[in-house]
């Protein structure tokens, strides 16, 4: 796993600046064997994770999905477990949130979706649940973002409705 990082880290040094890859083998080296797990579930599901940035309190690396379309493995899911219950017909494989709490990472929130694609171009043809506020899940609605015509759009959908090209992006800090 730590080669298959390395080669995309070398590969797509302008997601990380200022950050060099010696620090990040060194430290992944050293971080419990889950955190290693996660990144690897991140993989296996099509999520090509990649460094994006280091939290300075923690003094861990975060990485995300760079996949260039939400990651195939993590797709045709509800938002959460609540919406998975909800639905007696035609349910989904599961929920974004179970499989992300199962992989150890998270969904990213609308601002780190929009930093994300400051890297490069991501979801032109598919779309990503993110993390939804309280006060919009607590009504039956779940966020999700895309990128159309060069922008990020965020969109509304109930949280029990799910589709073939709508998964969603992880982040995990290590």
């Amino acid at each position: 796993m730590i080669e298959i990082l390395e080669n995309r880290f070398i590969t797509n040094m302008d997601r990380h600046p200022g950050i060099q890859w010696d620090d990040v083998r060194i430290h992944l080296e050293s971080v419990p064997p889950e955190k290693l797990r996660s990144l690897e579930k991140m993989e296996i599901t099509g999520g090509e994770p990649d460094v994006i940035g280091y939290d300075q309190e923690s003094g861990e690396y975060i990485f995300v999905d760079f996949s260039p379309e939400s990651p195939e493995g993590r797709r045709s899911l509800c938002y959460d477990h609540k919406a998975f219950e909800s639905r007696k017909e035609n349910r989904p494989a599961g929920s974004a949130m179970d499989m992300a709490e199962h992989m150890g990472i998270e969904l990213l929130t609308e601002q780190q979706y929009r930093e994300l694609q400051t890297k490069g171009k991501f979801d032109i043809k598919s779309s990503s649940w993110i993390t939804t506020p309280e006060d919009i899940r607590s009504l039956g609605g779940a966020l999700f973002c895309d990128r159309r015509y060069e922008r990020v759009f965020v969109y509304h959908n109930g949280a029990q409705s799910y589709y073939s090209s709508r998964g969603f992006r992880g982040k995990i800090k290590v």
